[in-house]
């Protein structure tokens, strides 16, 4: 059991779901990373949640999970290219720790795919990107202003 301290769901507007996001570039951050096991317990992913810091998803959240110690060989190599990538959109070339991956930005590449347990479409990032790709020239008119995601 837990106290509620006297909650009152009539005073708060309640969340609704969320629908994919639409397949694209985003500029994101890393705002979280943890290390967790495996289902099976034979192993352990690096669990990275992205936020998106610009345009009309301004706020969403995305997850990508790099099997960094796995007994796949070959879903060690993925996970391990994709942290390269991530590590080279981000110019964090030799981390420590994961905490040095966060908040600075990147583009990610976002896709919609079929769950195969569900059937409902999800998002899934597809790649990473260093930020200047996706930000048009500056005009004189914004040459000096915050970057959106300082605004």
């Amino acid at each position: 059991m837990a106290n509620l301290n006297g909650f009152n769901a009539n005073e708060v507007d309640p969340n609704v779901g969320f629908e994919p996001i639409p397949a694209g570039k985003y500029l994101a951050v890393i705002t979280e990373s943890e290390m967790k096991p495996t289902k099976a317990g034979t192993g352990s992913y690096l669990q990275l949640t992205f936020q998106v810091v610009d345009g009309e998803c301004k706020g969403r959240l995305l997850w990508a999970r790099l099997n960094l110690d796995n007994t796949s060989a070959m879903a060690v190599k993925i996970a391990r290219g994709e942290l390269s990538a991530i590590c080279r959109a981000i110019g964090v070339m030799i981390p420590k720790d994961s905490v040095e991956l966060h908040n600075l930005p990147l583009v990610i590449k976002v896709a919609c795919r079929k769950r195969e347990d569900s059937g409902e479409i999800t998002n899934e990032i597809k790649g990473y990107e260093g930020k200047q790709r996706a930000e048009p020239a500056a005009s004189a008119a914004t040459v000096g202003s915050a970057p959106p995601w300082k605004r």
